[in-house]
């Protein structure tokens, strides 16, 4: 699969940057605990090898927390409660209702 193209949500605070790919009959989100970069997820050495095989029974969503990657700087660490926004905002816009098993972590560095 080619690298899926990158989406912007507008949470109220932040601009949220997300790719989605693959036709599958459920949805899988993927938020990483640290730090990413949507785009240099799918270069060597990565070269999306691991988002494809999901692509292949699932819908992928795959998030930049909000901070890192392409979505906006922040100030500070944000809280779970922003965290949960964002999740939920990019749910809403590509009308995800319900996920079969979602994880945020919530450590920060």
């Amino acid at each position: 699969m080619d690298r899926p193209t990158t989406r912007y949500v507008d949470t109220g605070e932040v601009n949220v940057a997300y790719c989605r790919g693959g036709d599958g009959p459920i949805d899988v989100v993927f938020m990483p605990g640290f730090a990413t970069h949507l785009e240099l997820m799918w270069e060597p050495p990565f070269d999306g090898r691991v988002f494809d095989r999901f692509t292949r029974f699932a819908r992928l969503t795959q998030i930049d927390k909000r901070g890192v990657g392409l979505s906006d700087r922040i100030s500070g660490p944000a809280t779970y409660e922003q965290r949960m926004d964002d999740l939920r905002a990019v749910m809403d816009a590509e009308r995800i209702e319900r996920l079969k098993r979602g994880e945020i972590p919530i450590y920060e560095p």
